[in-house]
């Protein structure tokens, strides 16, 4: 009686089929583009200068002579007006869209119990969220440069153009504004990669989109509030929020980096490690859904 030996795992493969084409880029992100709350977002943060900038002209002008903070000197010129939102957004307003777009994705998915679908496709695993994770890290850095870029629009418009006034009482000329004010924003994308990683990390754990969204914003509130417990002494370091505001130091006469390199190698190490056990525990899931 004779056997046949089975056929190399490359000759059972479908025909045609390469795991390197499953999941485009530009079929996923255009998936996620047309999703509502991705229009929603993309809205709300463009409408959002449109509203501080009507909050300036019902209320007039901050008067104080040692204006002190970005917010009173909003009105001085149209990078001081970006660089007012940018101010408004750190902290908590640029978390959620980052912790949306990031914890949306495979929660989503497994929620609309098409999860088990795309892999049967087969998308094999470590690339379905190498493809989700960069898309949302995508969306979440356009989300971050919108909401300075149209202030600086808006800003222009309303105040005109001129030198970047700093809460020091110096001021940066507007040929060196703009690409300090570059400099900042990328600060804010790297320093919120811990969130994203965070919210990406819940949305593989659980099926519930909400869940991993509301997890990841949640967390960042309490670092915050931690931040402010001065008794914590030197381990407020160790906390991502404790760096949130140190693209401050880009916009200072004189660049410093040193409170933008700790911020960012602290952000890119708890990312890393949350990106990691993603990738693990999603390797190992049972997936029903």
């Amino acid at each position: 009686m004779s056997s046949t030996a089975p056929a190399p795992a490359a000759e059972q493969a479908a025909a045609g089929y390469s795991a390197r084409r499953t999941l485009p880029l530009r079929v996923e992100a255009v998936r996620q583009l047309r999703r509502r709350r991705t229009l929603v977002i993309g809205g709300l943060l463009a409408a959002l200068p449109f509203v501080i900038l009507a909050a300036f002209q019902i209320g007039g002008t901050p008067d104080r002579p040692d204006r002190t903070t970005f917010i009173e000197l909003a009105t001085s010129s149209g990078p001081n007006f970006a660089a007012t939102l940018l101010f408004m957004g750190t902290g908590f307003l640029l978390v959620i869209p980052v912790a949306l777009f990031c914890g949306d994705t495979v929660a989503s998915e497994a929620g609309w119990s098409s999860l088990r679908y795309l892999l049967a496709a087969p998308v094999p695993r470590a690339r379905l969220l190498a493809r989700k994770f960069t898309v949302g890290l995508a969306f979440s850095a356009a989300a971050i440069v919108l909401l300075p870029l149209v202030g600086l629009a808006v800003g222009t418009a309303a105040y005109g153009w001129g030198d970047l006034k700093l809460p020091t009482g110096t001021s940066l000329p507007a040929a060196t504004a703009l690409p300090r004010l570059g400099l900042a924003v990328c600060y804010v994308i790297l320093a919120e990669l811990v969130i994203a990683a965070l919210a990406f990390w819940l949305s593989t754990a659980t099926d519930a989109p909400l869940g991993a969204v509301g997890g990841a914003v949640f967390l960042s509130i309490i670092t915050g509030v931690l931040d402010a417990v001065t008794a914590l002494g030197d381990l407020r370091e160790w906390l991502p929020a404790h760096w949130q505001y140190a693209w401050a130091d880009a916009l200072q006469p004189h660049l410093e980096w040193g409170g933008m390199i700790q911020g960012v190698s602290l952000s890119v190490s708890y990312a890393i490690v949350l990106l990691a056990l993603a990738f693990r525990g999603f390797a190992r899931k049972d997936v029903v859904s």
